[in-house]
């Protein structure tokens, strides 16, 4: 294990198609890189837990060998751990196999254990040990309109988990099937997309089976949410029930990424990309933009960044941290991750040349060990 750090220190996990690899950085500006863990499995999905007395990472793997499953480290990546029949399994009853877990998001500290996560094909998924064995929602799996789900480009995915403080209200956002919105803690779900359209279909307006591609909930102000949409991006200050345009201002209505400051109402970031049959930023010009009012404008984020990029930032290959200021993490399918300071004015690359980014989460640690030297990194779950 690394030295300790002075009082607090930052954590960036990046997934990509191809491995794991962790990075540790005292002061948001230089970084060091260790991995790959998992080598030659896909990691789609990270949650990183800080609500115990050391950080948990917990990865969705997926493996060609092996198969798809959920590891964590209490260690920083020193050892990994599997439960041996898998952390998530569906039951016979179900008729159905996990193909991929594509999110994990720890609950609130209110809440210490809770820990959701969202997988293909579409279903939600709850663990109340931290992460280590999960119970399939059968609220949303029995919902009459499943079996009129649709996958997206990427798969079947339900991929955004929201829970409000209380614990009662949760959204999840799925491709495609749109957004779908709790009132009783997950038990029961309705769909939640009024003024999200859906170009593509006869109805463009219907209740159900928008291509919503993330979404993610305001700091302070109860219901609000926003949301990238294949095409669209959207604001609902009412928990869902009416969602209204805010992509005025920005370059292309196109993109996968949405993020929210953790303390501050109405800020939110998003990457643009030029729509259907392309996908790379506008005019190859790679920014993040970044709202201040709630989408009423937008500030074009460009420092640091190449002048030239033609590969695309996936939906969850993008976070913030909770530091101050808030740090704004993301990577390109070209496997260039960069790091940001000071809420995006400015980026700085912090690794390049990794495989195909699918993940990045990062978080501010305290009196944590630096993770593992790379001839250290674990071996591929199941391996």
């Amino acid at each position: 294990m690394g030295t300790m750090a002075n009082a607090e220190s930052y954590i960036l996990a990046i997934g990509t198609k191809k491995g794991l690899w962790l990075a540790h950085s005292e002061d948001r500006k230089e970084w060091s890189l260790t991995g790959p863990h998992f080598l030659m499995s896909e990691i789609p999905s990270i949650g990183i837990d800080t609500r115990g007395e050391s950080p948990r990472i917990m990865v969705g793997v997926r493996s060609e060998h092996w198969g798809p499953t959920v590891a964590h480290s209490d260690d920083l990546g020193a050892s990994w751990t599997e439960p041996e029949h898998g952390a998530i399994s569906f039951p016979e009853d179900a008729g159905a196999a996990l193909e991929r877990v594509w999110q994990i998001y720890p609950d609130a500290d209110s809440r210490p254990g809770v820990v959701w996560a969202g997988c293909e094909p579409i279903s939600v998924w709850k663990s109340t040990d931290g992460g280590e064995h999960f119970e399939l929602n059968r609220g949303l799996w029995d919902h009459p309109h499943r079996s009129e789900w649709g996958a997206g480009y990427g798969g079947a995915a339900a991929h955004s988990i929201v829970v409000d403080p209380s614990g009662e209200k949760v959204h999840i956002a799925m491709s495609t099937g749109g957004v779908y919105r709790s009132l009783d803690g997950g038990a029961s779900w309705e769909a939640r997309n009024k003024g999200i359209s859906a170009y593509f279909m006869p109805d463009p307006n219907p209740e159900f089976g928008q291509c919503v591609h993330k979404i993610a909930a305001d700091a302070a102000v109860d219901g609000r949410l926003y949301a990238q949409n294949h095409h669209g991006v959207y604001r609902t200050d009412d928990g869902g029930e009416n969602w209204e345009s805010i992509a005025e201002g920005l370059p292309a209505d196109f993109g996968f990424v949405m993020l929210t400051h953790p303390r501050r109402s109405g800020t939110a970031w998003v990457i643009p990309l030029k729509a259907d049959g392309e996908r790379i930023p506008p005019d190859a010009r790679l920014a993040v933009h970044r709202t201040d009012d709630a989408g009423a404008s937008w500030k074009r984020l460009e420092t640091g960044l190449p002048e030239r990029e033609y590969n695309a930032v996936l939906r969850d290959a993008a976070s913030v941290d909770t530091a101050e200021p808030v740090g704004v993490y993301f990577g390109t399918r070209g496997g260039a991750v960069y790091a940001s300071a000071d809420e995006g004015e400015s980026f700085s690359e912090v690794v390049s040349h990794l495989p195909d980014v699918l993940c990045v989460r990062a978080a501010v640690v305290r009196g944590a060990a630096a993770p593992v030297p790379a001839d250290a990194a674990a071996a591929p779950a199941g391996g």
